[in-house]
């Protein structure tokens, strides 16, 4: 598959598309792309050494979607293995902005959703706006 144009590698999560993410059509419902894109970035934390649960555990940390720009090329079916992308554009104090793609794993990968995604970082007890804890600010740039 071929990387979309940037100096920063991204990082790729697989997904197959199953009856459940589809519409009467087969056609994957225009909602599931998001969750196809959060799994991504769950799973990008994940290989970072990044655990979401002990950060809200422990520092009382949660992460949420401020912001979502998308972008529909193409539509997925059902059965169809996708690459989902994460790469961080730009790292602010309490906030992530992101560059996320699902390409189809094809040999010459064909781009079908292209987004935007700002997420927040916020205290999870009075859910207002607090700076990236330690470990995230770290991890963010890989």
């Amino acid at each position: 598959m071929k990387e979309p144009r940037s100096a920063a590698p991204a990082f790729w999560f697989p997904v197959r598309v199953y009856w459940e993410d589809t519409d009467a059509g087969n056609v994957v419902y225009y909602a599931g792309y998001l969750r196809f894109m959060e799994r991504a970035r769950s799973e990008w934390l994940r290989a970072r050494g990044i655990d979401q649960a002990g950060l809200l555990r422990n520092e009382r940390v949660q992460f949420v979607v401020a912001e979502a720009q998308i972008r529909y090329h193409r539509p997925a079916h059902y059965d169809d293995q996708l690459q989902v992308s994460v790469r961080v554009r730009e790292q602010r104090r309490a906030s992530l902005v992101m560059e996320q793609e699902i390409r189809r794993s094809t040999v010459d990968g064909e781009r079908l959703i292209s987004a935007t995604i700002r997420v927040a970082c916020i205290d999870a007890d009075n859910q207002k706006p607090r700076p990236l804890p330690p470990v995230m600010a770290q991890g963010a740039a890989t």
